[in-house]
């Protein structure tokens, strides 16, 4: 029988823990000990795992001592990848993870990384910390693996155990273990890489494939707005092709696809090689903020509205529908680039925790929908389920002016879209 230790119960680690302590010894280990008394308590504050589904974990326990996960056997780390100030990876959370491993580690372990990384960090940078730590030596005394996580934050439907996995192993027996450890909780199945550099080279495309077609969406949307068109008629007009690829322009966010690119093109500058298409799609989604305000700003002026002190709501602040997650939102950005202009900048969210936000970039949401109704911009800015029965309407009866940054509304509702 396995026995599985889960370092890091954020998005990623805690559906893993559940599903493997659903068959499995497993701990479920985090150094953040509050986030640890409330999954005891049933309270999941990613909404990614509810009460009932934890205590269904029958064979899990939580617990943020490293001297409880000693007996593990396999470690599974989850935690989160970064980038810094400078858009260069932040590896001190996995290196950090490595660390607690490494102290603990026996011969024969077997040490599984999920955390998206660029091809090579798990062999070149993380190993070395696991056998300075732990005095043992790779593929001699222990083995490593890398499968990548997959979850979708706030995806109901494309689950953990519905997505197919990618795994490997450090050897080929290694590579058969992880594989078949992954297999029996995976409905979907999985994919056995030939290495772990391809496993994680796999990963990193995933998600820079995805920034450079939403990349290229917002650029048409930043054409189409010179030309005086609508970009999602645009697009409806082309779908009608069998083999159109359906994206759509928006504010890139999230721990995932505006950052993971990032982890690529520092690899393949380390090598000497500077990425023009990845890079140039990343500069793309991340002046959409900046448009949007801009944009705002033009139709006001347009209106002989008065700039600075209007009073602007912002619907939503989460990096994307029915979600919490905040990570890397850049919704954020549209709230700073607006309060630049000296607007007065209300923001509301049903999903986001209010102390959390505020805490993390200094935003105070409103407790509730407001019912006022002289707000002079409505920037709708997340597509949360809520938001459809707010009443567009009476607020353009007031001369409001709309923005739907998601084409979330009915045509002719909104003033503007992309």
């Amino acid at each position: 029988m396995y026995k599985i230790a889960i370092i890091g119960l954020g998005y990623v680690g805690l559906p893993l823990a559940v599903e493997f302590g659903k068959k499995y010894h497993t701990w479920g280990f985090d150094i953040d000990m509050k986030r640890i008394e409330e999954l005891k308590s049933g309270l999941d504050r990613t909404k990614e795992s509810d009460e009932e589904a934890i205590k269904d974990a029958s064979f899990l326990r939580l617990t943020s001592n490293p001297e409880e996960i000693k007996s593990a056997t396999t470690f599974i780390i989850t935690v989160p990848t970064p980038i810094d100030s400078f858009k260069k990876p932040d590896l001190k959370p996995l290196l950090s993870a490595s660390e607690i491993v490494g102290k603990i580690l026996k011969k024969g372990d077997v040490v599984v990384y999920e955390s998206t990384v660029y091809p090579g960090c798990t062999e070149e940078d993380c190993v070395p910390v696991l056998e300075q730590m732990s005095g043992l030596k790779l593929n001699a005394d222990f083995f490593c693996g890398y499968s990548p996580e997959r979850i979708n934050p706030g995806d109901k439907i494309n689950t953990l155990t519905s997505i197919m996995k990618v795994t490997s192993g450090s050897t080929p027996e290694a590579a058969d273990f992880v594989d078949a450890l992954y297999r029996s909780i995976i409905h979907a199945g999985t994919h056995k890489a030939s290495c772990i550099k391809v496993a994680e080279a796999s990963k990193a495309i995933e998600n820079a494939q995805r920034d450079l077609n939403i990349s290229f969406m917002n650029e048409l949307a930043l054409i189409f707005d010179r030309i005086g068109i609508d970009t999602t008629e645009v697009l409806e007009a082309a779908a009608t092709k069998w083999n159109f690829l359906h994206f759509k322009p928006g504010l890139v966010g999230g721990h995932c696809i505006s950052v993971d690119p990032y982890y690529l093109t520092h690899k393949a500058e380390n090598l000497g090689y500077y990425p023009q298409v990845i890079l140039s799609g990343r500069r793309v989604n991340d002046s959409m903020a900046s448009f949007i305000a801009e944009k705002i700003v033009k139709l006001m002026i347009h209106r002989d509205m008065k700039i600075k002190s209007a009073k602007v709501l912002l619907l939503g602040i989460s990096f994307k529908e029915n979600c919490p997650d905040i990570r890397n939102s850049k919704v954020v950005d549209l709230y700073k680039s607006l309060s630049g202009f000296e607007m007065d900048v209300d923001v509301f969210d049903p999903w986001v925790d209010r102390k959390l936000i505020n805490e993390e970039y200094g935003v105070n949401l409103l407790e509730k929908m407001d019912e006022r109704t002289d707000y002079q911009v409505i920037i709708l800015a997340v597509a949360h389920d809520e938001f459809k029965s707010i009443p567009f309407e009476k607020y353009k009866q007031n001369n409001t002016i709309i923005f739907d940054a998601k084409a979330f509304l009915p045509q002719g509702l909104a003033d503007a879209r992309l």
